[in-house]
């Protein structure tokens, strides 16, 4: 009992609800057309309670001459029935030629409750139901609020659902209204076929699609629920994936769906007719209108002959051939592609069509389901205003750039017709999505250590289109902060200012003795040139600082202290030249390198760097591409004022290639060199390489070496490298695609060298300065701290290995082991290496 008498099951909620008509006009009492056309001097209305009579009368409307026929008693019996307010309307005839209307009103609803429903909570079943709270109550209403319901269950993948509406009635004619929901166990699809795929395998079309089959870990997910729309989109993922590669006759002729009782799910299979794969067999360009040079678009044209017919490039091509055009004053030149087939050859004649387009002018642009967002965030977007001329492509990239922006679940742009012929209305559609992000990020390296991080982030913020993200990071040998903004929109113009501050601290590990501290600014502005190239410009300045344990730095050279003199059995076993140490005891429990040491004498090092990066970038998928090319080229100038100068240019190209079998090929090549310019160049300025150059080698495990025996031997790093990787990513096929698992294997090489950081320094008081020893091995005049012996050979370091790449619900996780092949004679190893993390 939960408000009051509650009647279930039972024969009268059954008569209420769905027994009883809604409107019992049967038996009513009819006067006869003549009678009825007498003059009528009143409407009597009995049964109201909260109606009006005068609301009642009005429906019905007299003839000329007041007079009211039977027709005109019908459409006012009509219209009152359809108001929904009344559960009976009847009409009699009364004494005196009166009509009679006597009404039974629909109760008002009091309450409306919701029983049962666990996965979707009562306010969002609130706003999808029309019955409301104090409003009318409707059988009608009820019937499809029922329907409703059960549907929104349907779409999160509960096909299973069971919706019961009950009335608990109330005095004073209200009802309270319930709906009793059995959820039922989720409906997943069980598996997804594909029937006339012949180029390409299953395996590789799931990866197309986004509906994804049920498997252990789907309750971290929701692209294994079956959703009719989804499936429907697929159809045309398939289609323009087949497109994209070649094939311009190919057709999804069906999505065939079927429940399979026995799994409790859904199998879904896709029915493809491929047809042949086609190239491009030429590529020509014409013009109607005059003075108008078609070929001076050859430029922009991304289909080349001999090439697969990319219907994606042809788009492209079109977009950007109609927008130079627009730029030129033929605002309303429309680019038209043709193609004519060549069956026996599969080739495709790719003609690119100039012609005059209709004068149609935007006369608005009107935006709808932006309640957060700023109007100004969404028209910036366009390249087009009222006024202008109506430019489909312009409208497209338009579309595409919303959908970007990551603010909305869907955008749609549509025409309308204006107030002319030569008048459209842009009607911009759009959903609007959560853009704030909380997260706690985990995660385990074997270089960092056990690592945490937590953020606070919102794109959208005040919905206008700002960024901003603050998060901090403490972890086993990582630790810091960073704040993060960013106005994609500097002064109107299309260009994002970044600002950046951070503050990091590395700790000492089993790969480095020392520890740094950095703090940070940095302000930067980045330009799109084109839609795969990108240019940022940047500002940095940080400060930086070592940090040494006492014990790496507390050499006084005072001769007068006990000396550390190694017995013969001590030095033969530890490899010591008795002869070398100088009768010193400074290394007696180790101690850093020099330019550590030296770094830690200068102390905090101020950096002023401008630099830019240039970004070329045509990846079909950024978080897993399987073709394309990523090349980054970076220079940074360091002397902008500071403690520092140096030119520091590096490079990095990634090339992506689909071999068979859905065996994706990487090569990848990457180098930097580091120039001195007016200072003697640092240490810490040096590039440090390891598995990030060639796996099978520890952190800061290649390249220049401290050879000192007693000391930490730290790396040095150099201030030239090169890298060069090939990689073989392929799927395991035995296992579902949905447990994103692939493997690879790959061969590394590459090499690190030429040092130029300080290997001497000379002090004024000796005895004063932290860390300043003679050097066992080449010992100089007292006063220097001098005599660094390093290993600066230019050998190739080579390595083959084996790697496991999980795409897991807690985020990307890659296990490696590695064999070096060829090594540097002080370089260290590391075969194995994990690392990864999550958002949660």
């Amino acid at each position: 009992m939960k408000f009051g008498l509650r009647l279930r099951g039972g024969l009268l909620a059954t008569l209420i609800m769905f027994g009883a008509p809604v409107v019992a006009p049967v038996g009513a009492v009819f006067v006869s057309s003549s009678a009825l056309a007498q003059t009528i001097q009143s409407i009597s209305v009995q049964g109201n309670r909260r109606v009006e009579v005068e609301t009642i009368r009005s429906y019905f409307k007299p003839g000329p001459g007041g007079r009211l026929d039977q027709g005109a008693i019908d459409d006012g019996l009509k219209a009152l029935i359809e108001t929904g307010l009344f559960q009976d309307v009847r009409i009699n005839r009364g004494p005196g030629g009166q009509i009679i209307v006597s009404v039974v009103e629909n109760p008002v609803i009091g309450r409306i409750a919701f029983e049962g429903n666990k996965k979707i909570k009562d306010e969002q079943l609130t706003a999808e139901v029309q019955s409301k709270a104090r409003g009318t109550f409707s059988r009608a209403m009820v019937q499809s609020d029922t329907l409703r319901i059960a549907e929104i269950y349907r779409r999160s993948g509960r096909y299973d659902v069971r919706v019961t509406p009950e009335i608990i009635e109330q005095p004073n004619n209200r009802v309270d209204l319930i709906f009793t929901i059995e959820e039922g166990a989720k409906t997943g699809v069980k598996s997804i076929e594909f029937v006339g795929n012949n180029a390409f395998s299953s395996y590789r079309l799931r990866d197309v699609i986004k509906t994804r089959e049920s498997n252990l870990l789907s309750f971290l997910a929701s692209g294994d629920i079956y959703d009719p729309d989804r499936v429907e989109a697929d159809r045309d993922l398939i289609r323009r994936f087949y497109l994209k590669h070649g094939f311009a006759d190919v057709q999804v002729v069906a999505a065939l769906t079927e429940y399979d009782p026995e799994k409790k799910g859904f199998n879904v299979t896709f029915k493809i007719e491929e047809g042949a794969q086609y190239r491009v067999g030429a590529v020509d360009f014409r013009s109607s209108i005059p003075n108008f040079d078609p070929s001076s678009l050859r430029g922009y044209s991304r289909v080349s002959v001999g090439s697969l017919y990319n219907v994606e490039s042809v788009e492209k091509s079109v977009e950007e051939m109609q927008i130079e055009a627009s730029r030129r004053g033929y605002a309303f030149a429309v680019v038209r592609p043709g193609g004519d087939r060549n069956f026996e050859a599969h080739t495709v004649s790719v003609v690119f069509n100039v012609d005059e387009g209709p004068r149609t002018y935007i006369e608005r642009i009107n935006l709808r389901g932006n309640t957060r967002t700023r109007d100004y965030v969404i028209r910036r977007e366009f390249d087009i205003s009222e006024g202008d001329a109506y430019n489909r492509a312009l409208v497209d990239r338009a579309e595409r750039r919303l959908k970007n922006l990551d603010y909305f679940k869907s955008v749609k742009i549509t025409t309308e017709p204006g107030s002319s012929s030569d008048r459209v209305i842009l009607i911009v559609d759009m959903e609007e999505k959560s853009t704030g992000d909380f997260s706690i990020s985990g995660g385990y390296s074997t270089t960092d250590g056990a690592l945490a991080e937590v953020s606070i982030s919102e794109r959208n913020l005040l919905g206008r289109g700002l960024f901003a993200k603050a998060s901090v990071t403490y972890g086993q040998y990582a630790r810091g902060y960073s704040l993060s903004f960013v106005e994609p929109y500097l002064l109107d113009y299309r260009v994002a200012l970044g600002l950046d501050l951070y503050q990091r601290q590395q700790l000492a590990n089993s790969y480095i003795s020392y520890g740094t501290k950095t703090l940070g600014f940095s302000p930067r502005l980045g330009f799109s040139l084109r839609e795969d190239l990108a240019l940022q410009l940047r500002y940095s300045i940080y400060q930086q600082e070592i940090t040494l344990p006492y014990y790496l730095a507390n050499c006084n050279n005072n001769l007068g202290t006990s000396a550390f003199n190694p017995s013969p059995a001590f030095a033969a076993v530890n490899g010591i030249d008795l002869s070398s140490t100088n009768g010193l005891g400074c290394y007696s429990d180790g101690e850093a390198s020099l330019p550590v040491r030296k770094e830690l004498a200068n102390g905090k090092t101020l950096t002023s760097a401008l630099g830019y990066t240039l970004t070329y970038n045509t990846l079909d998928n950024n978080k897993n591409p399987t073709d394309g090319l990523l090349i980054d080229f970076r220079q940074d100038f360091a002397g902008v004022g500071g403690d520092v100068s140096y030119l520091k240019t590096v490079a990095d190209g990634k090339y992506y290639a689909p071999l068979v079998s859905d065996i994706v090929g990487i090569v990848r090549l990457q180098g930097g060199i580091l120039t001195k310019i007016n200072d003697d160049l640092r240490m810490l300025d040096h590039f440090q390489m390891g598995p990030n150059l060639v796996r099978g080698f520890a952190p800061n495990g290649i390249g220049p070496r401290d050879l000192n025996p007693f000391g930490t031997q730290d790396a040095l790093g150099g201030t030239k490298y090169w890298g060069a990787s090939l990689e073989l990513q392929m799927p395991f096929w035995f296992l579902p695609k949905e447990v994103g698992l692939k493997g690879a294997v790959y061969a590394d090489a590459g090499g690190l060298y030429d040092y130029k950081g300080p290997t001497s320094w000379t002090a004024t008081n000796e005895v004063n300065v932290p860390g300043c020893i003679p050097s066992t091995i080449n010992p100089t005049s007292t006063g220097t701290c001098t005599g660094l012996v390093y290993d600066d050979s230019k050998v190739v370091r080579t390595s083959v290995g084996v790697g496991l790449i999980w795409q897991s619900p807690f985020g990307p996780l890659r296990f490696d082991y590695a064999v070096p092949l060829t090594k540097g004679k002080y370089d260290r190893t590391q075969e194995f290496r994990f690392g990864g993390g999550t958002t949660f």
